[in-house]
């Protein structure tokens, strides 16, 4: 029997992977995909994990369409993603509202977790695990185990996914492509390797099949994502990998740019800045996760790097690309967090001009080592210092946009009623924009224009 379903995605653009191939399994056992969720019989929130608000949001996202049952078409709300795995049998007792919650275990059988639920079957949530434990600890003995995985048909359970599965839930003319799964880092402040398990790195071969399949549907700019891109290749027996592999996406036919994510400053080595600076389709852009600049506090962090380390790193990127778009994250009120490592950060922000900014206050989160940490900063000190650097960086930010002003860029459209877009030193969703003013370009035209005007992050552009 058909039946109707919806995925709302919660969270970033690896989820958004998930949420395709998802689709592509329902899609090809029969389900029809909707994009509202009044006209679905199943809506499926796909959850973020990460963070408290985020986790707030995923809540929020899960009541609101429980609101709808019972008035329409709306039949069963199920959860699946980070949250869902994170907790399982935890959330279904905090959220009774939810008809069901999946871990990435029912992903394989996703379409008929949801049959079941939707005929009113009771489903018993799973007890969560550290995945890291599914994979062996040598990140050499991990292609054989990921292999296994495929053959047996339970890939994704250790976040292998690949496009067999995959359908696209929107037309954008970009798209995000998984490159890795996992994580061996451990930063003390997150559970990520704990709910999504060890890093694992797919396939050179899948990965260009999968691009290209995207490019045949539509996409022009491929956006690399994992949880930690310096990493591809480790557990293929070869770490500069990316590099090796970044012309192959280049040239795949209909590709105009490629765009690599989450790059972690101590990994970034000579040889694959080289690579994204010389091919004129790698965006010249670095999203580097510095989370902070206090040496006490990074080590606290189990993480490493300081202010002069992270200053030289962007004094080498701009020295070969002095367009290149650079942002960062950073962490405020972590345990132990003084007066004087939060100076030294605000110092770094104002002396890095970076293009984009993400401040966070700290929060305890479960399975992580800083949950059982000491000297604690006050809720009220963390709000405080957030509120003054979120502001700092506002004005920096501002700032590095207005330095633009006369310089050339290549803009993506993406939105044809606000004829608005993005350069190439301008991220998916997260980064600020560029619009033209009295034009009337197309969704996925790429326009070559001058920066005339910023308002804030933003950019205006005169086409050339």
């Amino acid at each position: 029997m058909s039946r109707t379903v919806a995925i709302v995605t919660m969270g970033c653009a690896r989820n958004e992977v998930d949420s395709e191939e998802l689709a592509g399994r329902l899609a090809a056992d029969g389900w029809t995909l909707v994009s509202e969720v009044e006209d679905a019989e199943v809506a499926v929130v796909n959850t973020c994990g990460f963070i408290e608000s985020a986790k707030k949001d995923s809540i929020d996202a899960l009541l609101e369409a429980n609101s709808l049952k019972g008035h329409g078409t709306t039949r069963a709300v199920v959860a699946v993603g980070c949250m869902a795995e994170r907790y399982g049998q935890e959330l279904a007792k905090a959220l009774p509202e939810a008809d069901g919650i999946l871990g990435f275990d029912d992903y394989q059988d996703i379409s008929a977790r949801l049959q079941s639920i939707v005929s009113g079957n009771a489903h018993t949530p799973h007890v969560p695990r550290d995945r890291r434990s599914l994979l062996p600890i040598a990140p050499a003995d991990r292609p054989a185990a990921r292999q296994e995985a495929i053959d047996e048909s339970y890939a994704s359970s250790l976040g292998a996914g690949g496009s067999l599965f995959r359908k696209r839930l929107g037309n954008a003319p970009w798209a995000p492509l998984k490159i890795a799964s996992g994580c061996d880092r451990r930063c003390s402040f997150c559970a990520i390797p704990y709910f999504r398990g060890s890093f694992i790195s797919r396939k050179p071969t899948e990965i260009i099949e999968e691009g290209k399949w995207l490019a045949k549907n539509g996409v022009t700019e491929l956006f690399l994502v994992s949880e930690n891109t310096t990493s591809y290749g480790k557990d293929l027996g070869d770490l500069k990998l990316m590099e090796k592999i970044l012309p192959d996406f280049a040239a795949i036919e209909g590709i105009e740019r490629v765009r690599l994510s989450y790059l972690q400053p101590a990994e970034m080595r000579p040889s694959l800045l080289q690579a994204m600076i010389e091919n004129e389709k790698i965006a010249p852009y670095f999203d580097l996760s510095f989370q902070h600049t206090s040496p006490t506090v990074l080590r606290r962090m189990r993480r490493f790097g300081d202010s002069e380390k992270f200053l030289h790193l962007i004094a080498q990127i701009r020295a070969l690309s002095p367009e290149a778009g650079i942002r960062s994250n950073f962490i405020v009120g972590f345990p132990g967090e003084t007066q004087e490592d939060y100076d030294d950060l605000a110092n770094f922000i104002s002396a890095a001009k970076l293009d984009a900014i993400g401040i966070f206050g700290y929060s305890d989160e479960d399975n992580t080592e800083a949950l059982d940490l000491t000297d604690k900063v006050a809720e009220e000190v963390i709000r405080e210092r957030v509120e003054a650097l979120s502001s700092l960086a506002d004005e920096m930010v501002s700032m590095r946009a207005a330095a633009r002003i006369g310089e050339n860029v290549r803009v993506l459209i993406e939105d044809e009623e606000l004829q608005e877009g993005r350069a190439a030193h301008q991220g998916p969703e997260v980064d600020g924009t560029t619009s033209f003013i009295g034009t009337g370009f197309k969704v996925g035209q790429y326009i070559d224009a001058v920066v005339i005007e910023s308002m804030g992050a933003d950019l205006v552009a005169r086409a050339l």
